[in-house]
């Protein structure tokens, strides 16, 4: 049986009236969890699924769905809300879904192109908020990995994302290791804040905060805030936290700006019941860890890849470095290679349609870091060109790119936003084309990308990039640590609330005031 069930059978038979998951419109005791599991495991044997695609809103509902699906042995894909319907559509084909499961219409516009044609089931008895849809199940569909229990899509670096295949043995493991690190600090109400389709929310939030017996919170995405994968209003997440007066909840560096920025101004006094915040997904420079402690937030940083079951490290309250990434937690092992982070002992099955992998293969993690002799990892950067924002989306530059160059009016461009909470292009305008053109194609490319990947601001780079100033290789590819440091005014204008060093006699393009409103694009 599996483990993350048994230990929840455990705790409803010692503590069965404690309550478990709480909604708005809905609550489950450990006794009724286990129980609404049960039923759904049931329904879903009885109806032969075996590869279930979720796209649902956060609730308690979601969450029994989930551990249904482990409990009968149904391989798992949650969707997140913010994929296109052309990444939704890529991800049913690969992955081999016979079933979608899902609380909304079939008009829905995320759902409805990939269910032309096919036919509603009844409702689930237990659950009669959530439909199932069979699919027809593509010939190319890729083979899943013996003891895949959740196949997990992040925001993907390109436009067909990969999809990460885990089973429920390492996913147990990383919830009990964080358990484990934070045994000193009794949390008891964790507050999902982000939306449950986020391995990083569904392993480190809810499986944790239930194999402690902790009460889980699960709000609406709207209630929380969220507007779309890279967008939140912060005051509405200040109101859910107020309401709730949670203990613990997992943030991403975004939602944690905001935060502070609402406490700074004196719009909000975060409660006294927060006893640890943890935030993962992209770096955070210590200062601002430390601002959010004078101002009542109790904030650590973690690190962790999907590959490894969300979580490889962890600062906490009884063992932390600032500036760190955390220490290395108890299921897994980390050593460092030629300066690249490698993980052993808790990674993932392979990925879909990809080599299996075993339990002796390391994971080369392309993160550059290193080693204390505490066991406090220390992260220095990427090995490779790949964006992470603020909302911890990953993004290849690349992709955003081929699409602004296929117009003839975009010369060359350079896409930025690591550590941003949106991505903006440095672009040369090919002569004979107007700021406007380049702002209306924009915007066309912006109906292509999904919203993490879309440019909101741009600035025009002052001449051609050249083999001969440095700015491209040999062979015409563009250096961009090169270019950035050249043209530091750029940046500047896309991300106006940074101040960025400028140094040397470096001669960027300053847009004026009357560029600006020709370099914001709007979305």
């Amino acid at each position: 049986m599996n483990k993350l069930i048994s230990e929840l059978r455990r705790t409803a038979l010692v503590a069965g009236d404690r309550v478990a998951l709480s909604g708005e419109h809905e609550q489950f005791t450990y006794t009724g969890l286990i129980v609404a599991v049960d039923n759904l495991a049931e329904e879903l044997s009885q109806r032969g699924v075996r590869r279930a695609a979720l796209i649902a809103d956060n609730s308690p509902a979601w969450i029994a769905v989930d551990l249904a699906c482990l409990q009968a042995g149904v391989a798992l894909i949650p969707i997140p809300a913010f994929f296109s319907a052309e990444q939704l559509e890529h991800t049913l084909t690969s992955c081999g879904a016979d079933t979608l499961i899902s609380d909304r219409r079939a008009s829905d516009a995320q759902i409805a192109s990939v269910l032309a044609g096919s036919t509603a089931t009844s409702a689930f008895e237990s659950q009669p908020q959530f439909r199932l849809w069979s699919l027809a199940v593509a010939d190319q569909a890729a083979s899943l990995p013996l003891g895949t229990v959740k196949l997990t899509y992040t925001s993907g670096s390109t436009g067909a994302p990969k999809g990460v295949c885990l089973s429920a043995d390492k996913l147990f493991a990383t919830a009990a290791a964080l358990n484990t690190a934070l045994l000193a600090t009794p949390l008891q109400r964790h507050l999902a804040v982000l939306p449950l389709a986020t391995l990083l929310e569904n392993v480190a939030g809810v499986y944790a905060g239930l194999l402690r017996g902790a009460e889980v919170i699960l709000p609406r995405v709207q209630s929380l805030g969220w507007a779309g994968s890279s967008g939140m209003e912060i005051s509405d997440l200040t109101s859910c936290i107020d309401h709730w007066q949670p203990d613990s909840a997992v943030l991403l560096p975004q939602i944690l700006k905001g935060l502070i920025a609402i406490a700074e101004q004196g719009h909000w006094q975060p409660p006294t019941s927060l006893q640890y915040l943890a935030v993962g997904g992209a770096r955070v420079a210590p200062e601002q860890i430390s601002q959010a402690r004078d101002l009542g937030l109790p904030v650590y940083e973690g690190y962790g890849l999907s590959e490894c079951g969300s979580v490889v490290s962890l600062n906490t309250p009884a063992a932390e470095r600032a500036g760190s990434a955390g220490k290395i937690l108890s299921h897994c092992d980390v050593d460092i290679s030629d300066g690249q982070v490698m993980v052993k002992g808790n990674v993932y099955l392979g990925y879909l349609g990809g080599a299996e992998l075993d339990s002796n293969d390391i994971l080369a993690t392309g993160d550059i870091g290193e080693l204390d002799d505490e066991g406090f990892l220390w992260l220095k950067g990427r090995s490779k060109n790949l964006l992470v924002s603020s909302y911890g989306r990953n993004i290849s530059p690349e992709w955003p790119e081929s699409e602004l160059l296929a117009y003839a009016g975009v010369g060359q461009c350079l896409v930025i936003g690591d550590a941003e909470a949106y991505c903006s292009a440095l672009i040369f305008v090919t002569p004979g084309y107007s700021y406007e053109d380049i702002g209306r194609y924009i915007r066309e490319c912006n109906q292509r990308l999904p919203d993490y990947a879309q440019i909101r601001r741009w600035a025009a780079l002052p001449k051609r990039l050249t083999v001969a100033d440095g700015m491209l290789t040999a062979n015409g590819r563009i250096k961009r640590d090169v270019i950035l440091h050249t043209y530091p005014e750029l940046v500047a204008h896309c991300y106006p609330g940074i101040v960025y060093p400028i140094g040397g006699s470096q001669r960027a393009f300053t847009p004026t005031q009357t560029m600006n409103s020709q370099t914001d694009i709007d979305t």
